[in-house]
């Protein structure tokens, strides 16, 4: 193990430290994308990134709080799932940008522009919120192989573990095997829930009334708790690190040109793929509403809970079965992609080289311990409860991932001529502003809950 703090070479224009070596350096530039092609063959070769960060917007912890919130409130929280997209879109574009332009991922950036003492804090927090994401995938991946197969939920959690060495085996066939692996998995959850939303036949009027916001969101502690919860589940912390990362995988011109052009299509592929996460994170929240909350079933936090209620209040056989299969999908999904997150933020803030495979155990490690622990304290009874702190403990780490992002995109000194512009800085800091305060909101009226 060494460190690259002895890197004597100059810092750049802008940054404290100069920059060292390149994430995820196994795959780093590793798929070509040829001079001279169409638009949509050039649009295939950076295709890719944004399918595994839209694998974020769709992991278990959405479904506990879209269950939750469509059970409780009906279609009322889909402007939130709306709102949250678009924010995850402007962010995610930034991502791309900030990897594609300065050639550091958001923890480098971080680590090459705060003091030390900085770093660190901002590299525990954003383990914390690691911890919290993996806490909600692996609990789903378990709960999945119970209502499948009736394997216990604490050797669920250990199975779910070993996707560490499917990540170490893709990886070095090439990082296209992964994104491949994650875009037929996104499919499969997509075809499940396409068929769910047919067997629930929701109102269309009322699905289409409820992408309105509504003030009343802020106004209801209640609602606003599960809102905050559909936030950290949508706008995840983990995924500004792992995006400004992965889209350094393509060996595109490293020139002006060269990097608007991977801008360009960087951002189309991620806002194509969370287009998706958005119909599948508000096909969950219409299908709950449109089962349990038309029929008076307004408490359906539980996934085991809506699993079992399903096929007989929709007289579906299989509705509960393609429910489980597409959970499963989506923890395994999202457990490869926090395996690959949890690499790069520990690389990127601590700038330590280890062997590539005791890295990834290491960053698995950090993440899978406390999962097995809450769910061997808490077992199926408390499992909803976990899942949605968890999305709230993501929301309240995110401002510490959002600031630093939106504060170096915004700098000419670090961007040059791929400064953003005035329109983009106003809606990033109004993005920062909304996630900021809904926090505060959500705190203060918690401590007046409790004091009271």
């Amino acid at each position: 193990m060494s460190a690259n703090d002895t890197d004597q070479s100059p810092p750049e224009k802008g940054w404290l430290l100069p920059g060292g070596t390149p994430s995820l350096s196994e795959v780093h530039r590793t798929i070509p994308v040829p001079t001279g092609l169409g638009f949509w063959r050039k649009m295939l070769a950076f295709s890719g990134p944004g399918y595994l960060v839209a694998v974020g917007y769709m992991d278990p912890g959405n479904w506990a709080t879209d269950l939750a919130g469509g059970s409780a409130f009906g279609y009322r929280l889909l402007s939130v799932i709306l709102i949250s997209n678009l924010m995850a879109i402007l962010l995610q574009s930034l991502c791309a940008k900030l990897g594609i332009v300065t050639g550091r991922d958001l923890a480098q950036a971080c680590r090459d522009h705060y003091s030390k003492p900085v770093s660190v804090v901002l590299w525990l927090l954003c383990e914390v919120a690691i911890c919290a994401c993996d806490l909600a995938e692996v609990i789903g991946s378990a709960i999945a192989l119970n209502l499948l197969f009736k394997i216990p939920l604490v050797w669920g959690v250990c199975i779910t573990a070993l996707d560490v060495l499917a990540v170490m085996y893709l990886q070095n066939k090439g990082f296209r095997y992964i994104e491949a692996l994650v875009v037929t998995l996104i499919l499969t959850i997509g075809g499940c829930f396409l068929a769910e939303i047919i067997f629930s036949r929701p109102d269309v009027a009322e699905v289409l009334a409820g992408f309105v916001p509504r003030f009343e969101i802020i106004k209801n502690t209640e609602m606003l708790y599960v809102a905050i919860g559909i936030l950290g589940a949508t706008v995840m912390p983990h995924n500004l690190y792992l995006h400004s990362s992965i889209v350094q995988t393509r060996k595109y011109e490293q020139n002006a040109e060269g990097k608007a052009e991977a801008i360009k299509f960087a951002t189309i592929d991620s806002t194509t793929a969370l287009m998706f996460a958005l119909f599948i994170n508000a096909a969950i929240l219409i299908v709950s509403a449109a089962t349990f909350h038309t029929r008076g079933q307004h408490d359906v936090a539980e996934i085991q809970d809506a699993y079992k209620l399903l096929s007989p209040m929709l007289s579906v056989p299989v509705a509960s079965a393609l429910f489980a299969i597409a959970l499963l999908a989506s923890g395994q999904n999202s457990t490869l992609t926090g395996t690959l997150a949890g690499q790069i933020v520990m690389e990127g803030f601590l700038n330590i080289r280890l062997r590539p495979w005791l890295r990834r155990l290491i960053t698995r490690l950090i993440a899978i311990v406390p999962a097995v622990i809450c769910t061997a304290l808490y077992g199926e009874s408390g499992t909803a409860r976990l899942l949605v702190l968890s999305q709230v403990i993501l929301s309240m780490q995110l401002s510490f991932a959002v600031i630093p992002l939106v504060v170096f995109t915004s700098s000419r000194a670090k961007m040059g001529e791929f400064v953003s512009p005035l329109w983009i800085k106003i809606l990033a800091w109004l993005t920062t502003g909304i996630i900021v305060l809904l926090n505060v909101k959500y705190l203060f009226d918690k401590l007046q809950e409790w004091l009271h």
